[in-house]
């Protein structure tokens, strides 16, 4: 035992007890490298600065562990269904887009409501056509928009029509 310089002499001193720290909620638990479960705690009458890490085996609060595991199962189970949720939508839609690429307006059944431009995408004349009762529209091959939809092709055509009234000066013969 180490000498202390103290006023008091050493039988006037009682005995240390070891500060007891009482916790007021897990945060958090993980499995540290040796495979010992840890918890990060929030200390009663603490900051929460002084958090901190501590191993199961150090504490003495069966209550808060029972109720922070139930309640991580819990947590970890809505995540779980909200990420099969998700899946399911979003492979639905994915599925879905992926149909409607692959098929045009017509092969899904879709009448055509107008043209609303043309392009010479990959070699060839396409159409974007607007689809009647959907806010959607495919680019079609003009061969194939001239046999399903002639008359929304022709429409197309007359209202880009531009005529030119022929210019009376240049239709007079100079008398000479």
């Amino acid at each position: 035992m180490s000498k202390r310089n103290s006023p008091v002499p050493p039988e006037q001193l009682e005995p240390v007890a070891a500060e007891e720290f009482v916790v007021e909620k897990i945060i958090s638990s993980r499995v540290n490298e040796k495979g010992v479960t840890e918890y990060y705690l929030k200390w009663i009458g603490y900051d929460e600065k002084e958090n901190s890490w501590e191993p199961e085996e150090n504490l003495d609060c069966p209550g808060l562990i029972e109720a922070f595991k139930k309640d991580q199962a819990r947590k970890e189970k809505d995540a779980e269904r909200k990420r099969k949720l998700s899946i399911q939508s979003d492979g639905k839609s994915t599925k879905k887009r992926n149909d409607e690429k692959k098929s045009l307006g017509f092969d899904r059944g879709l009448q055509p409501e107008k043209i609303i431009g043309a392009t010479d995408s990959p070699g060839q004349l396409m159409f974007l056509i607007k689809w009647t009762g959907t806010d959607e529209a495919d680019l079609v091959p003009a061969k194939l928009a001239n046999e399903k939809c002639p008359q929304v092709v022709i429409k197309f055509y007359e209202e880009r029509l531009k005529w030119h009234s022929p210019n009376l000066e240049e239709n007079k013969t100079n008398p000479e």
